[in-house]
C-alpha cells in the first residue's frame, strides 16, 4: 500500500506518505506540514503535498483524520471552511481508496503508538491493563474521543462532540465570563473556553474586569503568552483562567469515563502552554469535584509531547484497515 496520512488541523495540516515495508514494517516515504488556511480545499492540499515528495509512485490510499462530525464519509470542518467528500477526492486525485476519520479518533488510535518519551505525568497513578481510556485536548478548537479494549485484545476508539456541550462555571468570574459569551454567541460550549479561539475573548474578559484597555487586534494563545512575560496583568490572569477552565474540563472528562487506562491531553495549545498545564494550579482545578474529588486524584493523566500524535493514529488505522 502507498498510503497518504493526514492530520487536518484549523490551524496546520500534517501529511505523510507511508509504504508497506519488510515484514510488515512501514516505511515513511516523505512527510511535510502545511498551513491549512493557505489551501481552499484539501484536495489541492494532497495535490500540493504530492508535487512537493516528487515521489516516481501514486498513492493508492488516503486517510484524512478531519476535525468536526462526519457524515459516512462527509465532512464540512468545524474551524476550517471545507467541505469534502471522500468519492469525490476519490476520483478528483486519482486516488483508489479514499477514507475519513474524526481527528480525535485518530489521536486516540494514536495513543497506542506513543512510548514512555512522548508523555508527561500529571497525574502519575497505576494504569489499569485494559481500562477505558480517553483523550482530549485543546487546539484550535476542543477534542475528546476514548478507547475501549475488546476481548480480541483491539482498542477501538470512538470519536465524541463533547466539547461542543455546555459550558458551566465554577464560580462567580466564570459566571461573569459565561454571561458576556452568550450575549456574543449565544450557546457557549467549553470549546469557547477551553481552545486556541477562545484565547481573544479570555483576554478581553480579563481586560474588563480591571478596567484595562482592550487590544485593538485579535489575541492568540503566543500573543498572550508574550504580553503575560511582558508584565501585562490581564493576559496573566487570563493564562491563569485557561488553566482553571482546562482543568475543569479535563477533571469533567474524567468523571465521564472513569478512564483507569488512563486520560491523555493532546492538541497544540496544550503543548504550547505545557509548564502552565504542569503546574499544581491544573491539578487542582480538575480536582474540584465536591465529593466526587477522588475520582479524579485516581485518574491516571498524562500530557502527550508527541507533536505526530494525529498522523500516526491516521496511519495505525489505515494499515488496520487495509
Amino acid at each position: 500500500m502507498e498510503l497518504i496520512a493526514g492530520d487536518i488541523g484549523g490551524t496546520k495540516s500534517r501529511l505523510a506518505w507511508v509504504a508497506d515495508g519488510v515484514a510488515g514494517a512501514q516505511q515513511l516515504r516523505f512527510e511535510r506540514v502545511y498551513p491549512s488556511a493557505a489551501f481552499a480545499t484539501a484536495d489541492d492540499l494532497v495535490r500540493q503535498f504530492v508535487d512537493d515528495a516528487r515521489l516516481p509512485l501514486s498513492p493508492d490510499t488516503l486517510m484524512l483524520a478531519l476535525p468536526g462530525p462526519l457524515h459516512g464519509q462527509h465532512a464540512a470542518l468545524t474551524n476550517l471552511d471545507w467541505s469534502l467528500d471522500a468519492a469525490d477526492m476519490g476520483a478528483s486525485l486519482g486516488i483508489a481508496t479514499v477514507r475519513f476519520i474524526n481527528d480525535f479518533q485518530a489521536a486516540a488510535a494514536g495513543v497506542a503508538t506513543l512510548t514512555a518519551d512522548d508523555v508527561i505525568g500529571l497525574n502519575p497513578q497505576p494504569a489499569e491493563p485494559g481500562g477505558v481510556r480517553a483523550i482530549t485536548g485543546a487546539g484550535t478548537g476542543l477534542g475528546l474521543a476514548f478507547m475501549v479494549a475488546e476481548a480480541d485484545g483491539r482498542t477501538r476508539s470512538f470519536a465524541t462532540e463533547g466539547g461542543h456541550v455546555d459550558f458551566a462555571p465554577a464560580n462567580a468570574m466564570q459566571a461573569r465570563l459565561l454571561e458576556r459569551l452568550r450575549a456574543a454567541y449565544g450557546h457557549v460550549s467549553w470549546e469557547r473556553v477551553v481552545s486556541g479561539m477562545a484565547m481573544d475573548d479570555l483576554y478581553r474578559f480579563c481586560c474588563a474586569e480591571r478596567a484595562q484597555p482592550l487590544p485593538d487586534a485579535p489575541m492568540d494563545g503566543a500573543a498572550l503568552v508574550a504580553r503575560a512575560e511582558a508584565n501585562d496583568a490581564a493576559a496573566g490572569a487570563a493564562l491563569d483562567l485557561f488553566v482553571d477552565l482546562y482543568g475543569a474540563w479535563v477533571g469533567n472528562v474524567a468523571l465521564l469515563y472513569q478512564p483507569r487506562g488512563g486520560l491523555y491531553l493532546a492538541g497544540g495549545i496544550t503543548q504550547h502552554l505545557r509548564a502552565r498545564i504542569q503546574s499544581p494550579r491544573f491539578m487542582a482545578a480538575a480536582s474540584d469535584k465536591g465529593r466526587m474529588r477522588g475520582v479524579v486524584e485516581r485518574t491516571p493523566i498524562y500530557l502527550i509531547t508527541n507533536s505526530r500524535l494525529g498522523v500516526q493514529g491516521a496511519i495505525a488505522t489505515a494499515f488496520s484497515l487495509s
